[in-house]
């Protein structure tokens, strides 16, 4: 599997406070997460996490925002933050602090309801950061298609560009919510590929306008 453990930034007026305010806010709910009893950790995602059969109804509509603050596990959390700290830091730079928090939001919210609504018959939580934070995906391929993406793949490392790197990550998104699609909920993977591509859609389109705004569809950032 290709994991990414950098990019190239770029410069700006802004600092990605946001960004790293979401990783310190998702490690602190994990953290509080891990002391519970599974029991506790279980009655958790079902009252927070986006019920696809309950939200679909007009219940907890909330829990589209209060899911992507939670987590299943280790790997889980760190694959999720591991992304977000690569690819959301030249979007909060480029597009400014508090409108990259309200699109990451956003994101989220629209990942969260893609997913209720392909799989609207599943009882099971859908949670994690991953539908927004592949939001911020969509953008970058976008806003940064020639950025170099460091890359490890078992013991050797590379760097490829972001249109080969997102644009291979979303292939697979896309053959796996493929495969999802009628099948029972107990037979999936468990992983939320319609809210990646929901969110990464989201993305795509706000890329363009994020692009529009800074220089009319051309690429202007200079690179560090």
């Amino acid at each position: 599997m290709f994991f990414p453990i950098g990019d190239d930034n770029v410069k700006g007026k802004h600092k990605p406070i946001f960004t790293y305010l979401l990783i310190i806010l998702n490690c602190y709910f994990f953290w509080k997460e891990i002391q519970l009893s599974d029991e506790g950790l279980q009655n958790l995602f079902y009252h927070y996490g986006a019920i696809p059969s309950v939200v679909m109804k007009g219940q907890q509509i909330h829990t589209l925002f209060t899911s992507m603050f939670l987590h299943g596990g280790w790997m889980h959390l760190i694959g999720n933050m591991m992304f977000l700290w690569i690819f959301a830091d030249n979007i909060e730079i480029s597009i400014g602090n508090f409108r990259f928090l309200l699109f990451y939001i956003a994101g989220g919210v629209f990942a969260a309801l893609v997913h209720c609504f392909v799989l609207n018959g599943s009882s099971i939580p859908c949670i994690g950061a991953s539908g927004a934070i592949a939001a911020t995906l969509g953008a970058y391929l976008v806003m940064f298609p020639s950025s170099k993406i460091k890359v490890f793949f078992f013991f050797f490392f590379f760097r490829i560009s972001a249109f080969v790197f997102l644009g291979f990550w979303i292939f697979q998104q896309l053959l796996g919510g493929w495969d999802t699609l009628g099948l029972k909920t107990s037979e999936t993977s468990g992983i939320g590929y319609w809210a990646h591509i929901g969110g990464f859609a989201y993305g795509l389109v706000r890329g363009f306008n994020f692009r529009a705004r800074r220089g009319k569809g051309k690429e202007s950032y200079k690179y560090f």
